[in-house]
């Protein structure tokens, strides 16, 4: 055999298949994984009759980490059919090892995901470590696939339709525990010793086995389509899942067929119904998409390639966050849930201890999920110090600023608590559009001074967008990325500039809406076109959200910056109506329960209908598709002019923080991923329409006209 799989016969005549890919840190389905993997399956045909058994796995920290995404992201529709042979050849082996006629376990020592489940699958018993790095699970939904080793096709022969879905369309991973519970594996092993142990036991134990599905008189759990109860839950499933996609991700509407066709056949063809449609996806343009940003992009950043090189790693020990507010309560959370101590600290003392109550409540929730013990919710609530003092502060290793969007305000708390806490202490700000550098002012050593722009709600929000002011020293930099990695955030780093980047794309998307509502184009179709586009909520809600008046205050100050910089002040033409929903119609948003929706007491918000009688115009209707585009490519010219201004420098932090901090179209995988997969000529002419028709906002920057012209993507 091959390094890849080493194959050892015991004593007992057991044979252990241990996957150990060489010069790579997990194990995918790769050309070398294939080729081991048929040597392996002839080998125990051959010598079958003098076996007792086959143990599968790992000699890495995981047990085998799916398919290999550097093949996967390259296949395209011309490679359709070698594709379909080779996901073919990779079924074939698993269906030869479960019909082997001798008992197979997998024995699970590390994460088993996509690939790496679906060989656990085609085994008969599954033992797995007890541990906390152990996960198993499909997520390949995530990325734009589905499972296609078998994953769809055994998950619901074993589960039912039902249980199986969740896991399927939802990319759910567990715990060894809960997977226990579920039927997912039959034993927990509390070490590598017993995990060999008890998979050698159920061996002898067991000499004649077949899977579930083998077996005569087989049903699947819970019954065939067909079934009455089963037939129930189909019948509105599409619906459900159109409404959560809109139509953008193919991939769940897939898995929902593959899963529903395959449980009406018989096990090898609903393996063929699988392949098809796993071989439509990884074609296809979505999944490039998804795996390019979310896999390859994301790994990118994870491992540091924003952070300064040349810094050891820091450690932050405790920290003080200033302003008790719903950012300040959420960033406190996170922090004490990672294990570090924060100083909470409020105006007064009753202001803390409510910040904290939030934090308290968010705890409580876990426990009642049965994520948390008691002790542990105490634990992490115990290190939060709800404090008026500035006293309190010493010893901190990072100041959070997260009180209003006012300058001054900002001066005089981040002032005072950088006197307390000493000069080694790096002072953050987590404004989302206050130039940094001019807040840095505030503080003796600007060096020392960052952005740390959180992301609401900040306990399910997974960016952190850090902003590097003219004077921030790439010592403080490296901190601030190290802070955001130990509270489990994903960091992406910019420049200094008015509204940062995040800001300014999510500013041109929730304008845009607007000014399309002050042409006379209908709410609802404004608010639908945006879901359909692939954006998670309608800029109006999403303005509702934000509040008119937070906005407003925000542009004046901005028009304040521009006079002091001799330039004028920005327009817009949503402006206008944001003044006539504040001034004249008196509808800030969501917290004064009026703005572009009413929010009843009692029942689902829905749109003002004044909208309808002072805005909507006949005439000023346009195509649904156009609505989409102003959207989608708004914000995507602007993260082109945020790339152009060297505010964002790569392009990985602009796809993840488009995603991750506004909402961006997930399916596109990201802003400038979008302009890369649509075509840089077909974009450019595209844009030039929507300018002619629109406005100028929509002309194309000059950076993106030289990337065309030199056939170059971003």
């Amino acid at each position: 055999m091959t390094d890849a799989i080493r194959y050892e016969t015991g004593p007992d005549r057991i044979v252990v298949l241990t996957l150990d890919m060489p010069g790579q840190a997990a194990n995918t389905m790769n050309a070398v994984y294939r080729e081991a993997m048929a040597a392996c399956v002839a080998r125990l045909s051959a010598e079958k009759d003098s076996i007792a058994g086959v143990i599968i796995t790992s000699a890495k920290q995981t047990f085998f980490a799916g398919g290999d995404l550097n093949e996967l992201v390259q296949v395209d529709k011309s490679q359709a059919q070698a594709f379909y042979k080779t996901v073919s050849d990779i079924k074939a082996q698993l269906r030869a090892l479960e019909t082997l006629g001798k008992p197979v376990v997998a024995a699970i020592n590390g994460a088993a995901l996509g690939g790496g489940w679906e060989i656990c699958l085609a085994c008969h018993h599954r033992v797995a470590l007890d541990h906390p790095s152990v996960l198993v699970g499909l997520p390949e939904v995530t990325l734009g696939l589905l499972p296609g080793g078998g994953g769809v096709v055994r998950m619901v022969r074993l589960l039912g339709l039902e249980k199986a879905l969740p896991y399927l369309l939802e990319g759910t991973r567990v715990r060894p525990q809960q997977a226990l519970q579920a039927g997912l594996i039959d034993e927990l092993a509390a070490d590598r010793d017993e995990l060999l142990a008890k998979s050698r036991a159920w061996i002898l134990a067991n000499p004649s086995v077949a899977q579930p599905w083998d077996r005569k008189g087989y049903r699947i759990p819970g019954g065939t389509p067909s079934d009455p109860t089963v037939a129930q839950m189909l019948a509105i499933a599409p619906s459900i899942l159109r409404n959560k996609t809109q139509g953008c991700l193919p991939a769940p509407e897939k898995i929902l067929c593959a899963a529903v066709e395959g449980a009406q056949v018989g096990l090898d063809a609903a393996l063929l119904i699988e392949t098809r449609y796993f071989t439509e996806l990884a074609t296809g343009q979505v999944a490039k998409n998804l795996i390019g940003t979310f896999w390859f992009q994301l790994n990118e950043i994870k491992a540091g390639g924003s952070r300064p090189q040349g810094y050891a790693p820091f450690l932050t020990k405790k920290i003080a966050v200033l302003g008790a507010g719903m950012m300040g309560a959420g960033i406190a959370y996170v922090t004490a849930t990672a294990g570090i101590d924060v100083v909470l600290k409020d105006v007064d003392l009753a202001a803390a201890q409510k910040g904290r109550a939030r934090a308290a409540a968010l705890l409580d929730k876990k426990v009642a999920r049965g994520q948390l013990t008691a002790q542990q919710r105490d634990a992490t609530l115990a290190r939060i110090q709800p404090s008026d003092s500035d006293v309190d502060l010493a010893g901190c290793d990072l100041i959070i600023e997260a009180v209003f969007e006012d300058r001054a305000l900002k001066a005089s708390v981040t002032a005072a608590a950088q006197a307390v806490a000493g000069p080694d202490a790096v002072i953050a700000s987590n404004t989302s559009t206050l130039p940094i550098t001019g807040l840095a002012r505030a503080v003796p050593d600007e060096g020392k001074f960052i952005g740390l722009h959180f992301f609401s709600p900040v306990e399910k929000m997974p960016l952190v967008e850090i902003i590097r002011g003219a004077r921030t020293s790439d010592e403080t930099l490296a901190r601030g990325f190290d802070f955001a990695r130990q509270i489990d955030k994903t960091p992406i780093v910019v420049n200094d500039s008015r509204g940062f980047f995040t800001s300014r794309v999510f500013g041109a998307f929730i304008h845009e809406g607007i000014a399309m509502l002050g042409e006379g184009v209908s709410a609802p179709m404004i608010e639908t076109e945006a879901r359909k586009a692939g954006m998670p909520i309608g800029p109006l809600a999403v303005c509702d959200e934000v509040s008119l008046s937070l906005m407003s205050h925000i542009r004046a100050q901005a028009a304040i910056d521009s006079r002091t910089e001799g330039k004028a002040p920005p327009e817009h033409p949503a402006f206008a109506v944001i003044d006539l929903l504040l001034e004249e119609y008196k509808r800030p948003g969501k917290t004064a329960g009026a703005g572009f929706y009413e929010y009843p007491a009692q029942g689902q918000k829905y749109l003002w209908p004044g909208l309808k009688e002072r805005f909507e115009k006949p005439a000023g209707q346009i195509p649904a598709q156009d609505i989409r585009d102003r959207l989608l490519f708004i914000q995507a010219l602007e993260t082109v002019r945020c790339v152009e201004e060297g505010v964002v420098t790569s392009t990985a932090d602009a796809n993840i923080g488009s995603i991750f901090g506004i909402g961006f179209a997930a399916w596109t995988g990201g802003a400038l991923q979008f302009i890369n997969q649509y075509g840089l000529q077909a974009f450019i002419a595209r844009s030039q329409y929507l300018a002619e028709q629109y406005g100028e906002r929509f002309a194309p920057p000059a950076l993106l006209l030289e990337k065309a012209a030199a056939q170059a993507l971003f």
